[in-house]
């Protein structure tokens, strides 16, 4: 039996941070276990962009590009790191105009980066030609993304997030001629069954030219991912994501021992050396014991194919809730979810949109329903970050219309933001003056994505946001609450400390 070696990504340092920690783990903490695991033969990372752009400037206090300069030097020049960019938003949760999309490519480009994986969450193909044409531009591969979500019972009878549907989306990639090296189908929230999975990839291998590269992207949320994994090889994808132990499954990414597991005694496999991959992941547990993750970064939620949210905003959503002492609601808001995503056109529970489906379940939540049509999710309805996959509740967008005094709009997003006096560099680097702060480029565009927080950031003014284990008091929302009793198992010679909580 001829075995096909199926490549993966090891997402463990951008998507694994996010998904277990909300994005706010410290670059020295986790430069050794990047080293290990190049000397353990993984040769492909995913290393910034998404969340681990902002949260660095937010929570960390650390510098995205001085991370990525670091990351570089431990891995040397011939290893791919990769970054995620949001389309038109680039790695800022606002859509960009044209100049600030090019000023991100460039920067990219010069701290390090080999490939940035480029998705829109609204599927508006719109918002990826541009963005996907810099990429290119400045001498990095651009991996085009089609964005995947499961629906619900009730809801998957529409069109929208079918195998047709993605099809007909890749053949709006193709007839639009946007650059690209390799296409990634990305199911942020874990919730796409593997049939799905399995048809859309098979059409994509047929659609596609003979030897383009395809990635499947998938989280372990709902519990599906070692299916969904398995269903993108048998269907023709080269590369699968995945991560390691103790960022790894539930919200996060499959193992990568895990689906090298199950490949053995298939007609596939990973070209790996599990002692080696062992050892680095208890390094990488080792290395990252201090932080505090919270119980729902590893478990199985069977509500979220119902509600998709992404494992990437989860545990950044439950932490931000935790920090405001409401995380007894997120259960309800999570089931609100279902109602906000159907009302708001369908567009792909990933980053901005999750939020802002999150946002508008939020206020659903502790209000009553539909009387707060929240910003985003208003001007997202009106089309104001593209066009919605699907027409959105006719009746929504009429409040949202006139709760936000703002008329529906087809424009081109760029159009839009080329025309706003408060975006672009030369309105940033105005901040930056204003603050006496240098305008280099890379200061205009943490001016630019992250606002008001980039700019404390640069003065020194920011705050640690980072959760260190010995800062979380136990508490009832973490399924805990006043410490019983206190004791010292030993297994196998190994001393562990345990505490037994009563509720």
């Amino acid at each position: 039996m001829t075995i096909k070696k199926i490549q993966f990504m090891d997402t463990s340092f951008r998507d694994g941070f996010q998904s277990c920690f909300g994005a706010r783990v410290k670059t020295q903490d986790f430069l050794p276990v990047l080293e290990a695991a190049v000397d353990a033969g993984n040769e492909n990372f995913e290393i910034g962009g998404g969340a681990r752009f902002q949260s660095l400037y937010f929570y960390c206090q650390e510098d995205a590009f001085e991370m990525m300069d670091a990351a570089r030097g431990v891995v040397g020049p011939d290893i791919n790191l990769q970054t995620l960019a949001r389309g038109a938003n680039v790695v800022g949760l606002e859509s960009q105009s044209r100049d600030i999309i090019d000023l991100h490519a460039k920067l990219f480009k010069k701290h390090g980066i080999t490939t940035i994986r480029n998705f829109d969450a609204l599927m508006d193909i719109r918002n990826l030609a541009y963005s996907g044409e810099r990429i290119t531009n400045a001498g990095l591969k651009h991996q085009i993304v089609i964005a995947l979500m499961g629906l619900p019972p009730g809801l998957s009878e529409s069109y929208c997030h079918t195998p047709e549907f993605y099809s007909d989306k890749l053949k709006e990639i193709l007839k639009a001629e946007i650059p690209y090296d390799s296409v990634a189908y990305k199911d942020a929230s874990g919730t796409t069954p593997p049939a799905i999975v399995y048809e859309t990839i098979k059409n994509a291998r047929e659609l596609l030219p003979e030897g383009t590269v395809i990635q499947f992207h998938t989280h372990d949320t709902a519990g599906m991912g070692v299916a969904a994994n398995y269903a993108a090889i048998e269907a023709g994808a080269d590369i699968i994501d995945l991560a390691m132990s103790p960022v790894s499954g539930g919200t996060s990414q499959v193992d990568i021992l895990t689906m090298w597991h199950r490949l053995r005694n298939t007609e596939f496999s990973l070209d790996i050396e599990p002692e080696k991959i062992l050892d680095v992941e208890k390094l990488f547990a080792d290395q990252l014991d201090k932080y505090y993750m919270p119980p729902e970064a590893n478990s199985v939620n069977p509500v979220i194919p119902f509600s998709p949210m992404p494992g990437g905003a989860l545990t950044a959503n439950t932490q931000m809730m935790r920090d405001n002492n409401s995380l007894d609601l997120f259960p309800k808001v999570i089931e609100n979810m279902r109602e906000v995503v159907a009302k708001g056109g369908f567009g792909t529970s990933v980053t901005p949109v999750s939020q802002f489906y999150f946002q508008q379940a939020f206020a659903n939540t502790v209000q009553e329903k539909w009387s707060t049509i929240t910003a985003n999710y208003g001007k997202m309805l009106l089309g104001y970050f593209g066009k919605t996959p699907a027409e959105p509740d006719q009746e929504i967008k009429k409040i949202a219309s006139s709760q936000l005094n703002l008329e529906p709009t087809s424009e081109d997003v760029h159009d839009i933001n080329d025309r706003d006096s408060q975006l672009g560099v030369d309105y940033n680097k105005k901040l930056l003056e204003e603050e006496g702060l240098e305008t280099t480029e890379e200061n205009i565009f943490i001016s630019a994505t992250c606002g008001s927080q980039g700019i404390a950031f640069l003065k020194g003014e920011g705050k640690s946001g980072i959760r260190y284990k010995e800062d979380v008091k136990p508490s009832s929302d973490d399924a805990s609450a006043a410490p019983s009793s206190s004791y010292k198992l030993r297994v196998n010679g190994e001393v562990f400390d345990i505490t037994v909580y009563s509720k």
